[in-house]
């Protein structure tokens, strides 16, 4: 019978041991960035109920009409979604938990998210991202704090290639002034309008000013801008934040046509762009969103977040080639099996009590074939645990690394300071 050799979901890909190292560098960095503004960490389910999302991101976005992974439960018959973001599920959870009640909320997220497009790099079906959220602040400040925050983060990754672009929605009022133009602008040019603009032209006008479409770039290029629209309000917390953003030294643009894929944003929007990964350049993107929590069904309060595509972050960190590949162990332990295995063992927990990383080839191996192991897990030390020397109460240590001035050649030690020796020379 032949074997079925299985492959993996097309757009659902593997993380493999050779990049876990730089999975784990942009996670104990964000992390270490995240904690200094107070941020702490929530953990939402991957199914939530549909409406969730429908409600939440707009039912007339690209998400919810073509992406998202939708079914009815079996047993009960509920409509579950896959999460194709984090905010909505986020504000979910703070609603069901009354925890913004007379209390502000700073959390941040790492998780797999899920979205049915065409597969391409940094695209994926499967993604991961690193998302924060502040709720329950009313100020620009919180706005301008969260830019700042990413611009140290990019800085503590080594990142240089990006870039940041600025909008603003305005409120409410000055939205729908703006969308009853937009509509008469495009109704004035119908016949420039491709199929998802038509579709748009009612439901989601905004949405047409991000179209990719080249054959439409000047017609929306000339439409009316919200920016002619805004109220001294609305103007006054944007010039608030550009205020701050210069004050920390963190370059931005305006960008009036940036207006972001989701229904809930209001105010501030911005996207953080690279030219390094070709046409999917944005790495991170948010808003304020002080409508969503309100329309999930808590009380009318105040967000703004941001998502990091983490897949996108690691294309650009393992381009850069800056990050160092952790060795798999600091010792490795070599022996002959039998009681001498029983030795190596004992001492090898030894050493990981002091935090030492040690691998031992379990059972009976030949010493050549430990060696290539021992040398391929780039471990420092080789410690060797063998019938001769135990006989004698000792052990061999050698380095096996170049610019190691300690036990260059084997070197025989009693095998009760043997933890001792390797930890002086670690």
């Amino acid at each position: 019978m032949k074997r079925e050799k299985f492959t993996g979901v097309k757009g659902m890909n593997d993380m493999l041991p050779q990049d876990a190292h730089l999975w784990h560098f942009f996670q104990k960095t964000a992390i270490g960035v995240l904690e200094r503004y107070g941020y702490e960490e929530i953990r939402t389910p991957i199914l939530e109920n549909t409406r969730v999302f429908t409600r939440g991101v707009g039912e007339v976005t690209d998400i919810v009409e073509k992406e998202m992974y939708s079914f009815t439960d079996s047993l009960n018959g509920d409509q579950l979604t896959l999460r194709p973001e984090g905010t909505s599920a986020v504000v979910r959870a703070m609603n069901e938990h009354n925890l913004l009640y007379g209390a502000q909320q700073r959390v941040w997220y790492m998780g797999p998210m899920f979205r049915h497009e065409r597969p391409q790099r940094g695209r994926y079906r499967q993604f991961h991202q690193l998302g924060v959220e502040a709720m329950g602040i009313a100020n620009p400040e919180i706005d301008a704090e969260m830019l700042i925050m990413i611009n140290r983060l990019w800085k503590a990754l080594g990142l240089t290639d990006v870039r940041l672009e600025l909008n603003t929605l305005g409120n409410l009022e000055e939205r729908q002034a703006h969308r009853k133009a937009l509509i008469e602008y495009f109704e004035a040019n119908r016949e420039l309008l491709d199929e998802d603009a038509e579709r748009r032209l009612y439901s989601n006008p905004l949405r047409i000013l991000d179209t990719k479409n080249p054959a439409m770039q000047d017609m929306v290029n000339a439409a009316p801008r919200l920016t002619d629209y805004l109220g001294e309000e609305s103007q006054a917390f944007l010039n608030r934040i550009e205020t701050l953003l210069t004050a920390a030294g963190v370059a931005y643009t305006i960008n009036p046509r940036l207006v972001r894929g989701l229904d809930y944003y209001n105010h501030t929007v911005f996207e953080w762009i690279t030219d390094s990964l070709g046409a999917q350049g944005t790495i991170c993107g948010g808003g304020r969103y002080d409508p969503l929590i309100e329309m999930l069904g808590g009380r009318a309060n105040h967000g703004v977040g941001f998502a990091i595509g983490m897949e996108r972050v690691i294309e650009l960190l393992r381009d850069m080639g800056t990050v160092p590949q952790k060795p798999a162990a600091d010792v490795y332990v070599i022996h002959h099996g039998g009681e001498t295995e029983v030795e190596a063992q004992r001492l090898s927990e030894a050493l990981r009590d002091s935090g030492v990383r040690v691998l031992v080839t379990p059972g009976q191996a030949g010493m050549k074939g430990q060696m290539k192991k021992a040398d391929a897990s780039g471990a420092r030390f080789a410690l060797f645990v063998t019938g001769d020397e135990l006989a004698r109460g000792a052990v061999g240590i050698k380095a096996l690394r170049a610019g190691e001035t300690q036990f260059t050649e084997q070197t025989e030690v009693a095998k009760d300071e043997a933890v001792n020796q390797l930890l002086g020379a670690l």
